[in-house]
């Protein structure tokens, strides 16, 4: 299966969080291609990965960057592919630092934002899942059904606390 979503990291110790994009692409089926690249140490190769993503298939492409976190933009400033970046907790500022260079993208450079960590690592791998959905329809219908699933999940717990609830009342 040829990949179509890229997974950038500024380094090799980012892969803790950053595989959780990996892990919900492939819950969804999608295939990802995984490197690191930094945009401020390795420049050239970044602008060499964003600028030949699409001709690779790649169709978006997922940052992970902490502290200056300008990855995602430099990424975005050479690709039209989507772009969605994740903020990491890496310096003493706990994420903020990332989430704000990631997030305040000047006019006319796009970058999708998630949350920071693990949670906007994951998201970002469902939402790539969602983007691709919109012209695979076998994607779309486990899209779908991955959503179910969490909704029954969801009524499961309550079902067994309202079990526990009622047990405790009769004790």
């Amino acid at each position: 299966m040829n990949p179509k979503v890229l997974i950038l990291m500024g380094s090799d110790s980012d892969w803790e969080v950053m595989s959780e994009s990996q892990k919900a692409l492939a819950e969804m089926g999608v295939a990802s291609e995984v490197h690191v690249s930094s945009a401020h140490r390795t420049p050239v190769r970044t602008g060499e990965l964003a600028r030949g993503a699409a001709g690779r298939g790649i169709q978006v492409v997922i940052c992970g960057a902490g502290a200056a976190a300008h990855l995602a933009g430099v990424v975005a400033a050479e690709t039209a592919l989507p772009v969605l970046g994740v903020p990491l907790a890496s310096s003493d500022l706990a994420g903020l630092d990332a989430l704000l260079a990631i997030a305040q993208m000047p006019g006319g450079v796009p970058v999708g934002t998630l949350a920071i960590g693990k949670a906007g690592a994951r998201n970002a791998g469902l939402l790539a899942a969602r983007i691709l959905a919109l012209s695979d329809p076998a994607l779309a219908a486990r899209v779908k059904e991955q959503r179910e699933r969490m909704a029954r999940e969801v009524e499961a717990k309550d079902a067994a606390l309202q079990a526990r609830l009622q047990s405790d009342k009769k004790a």
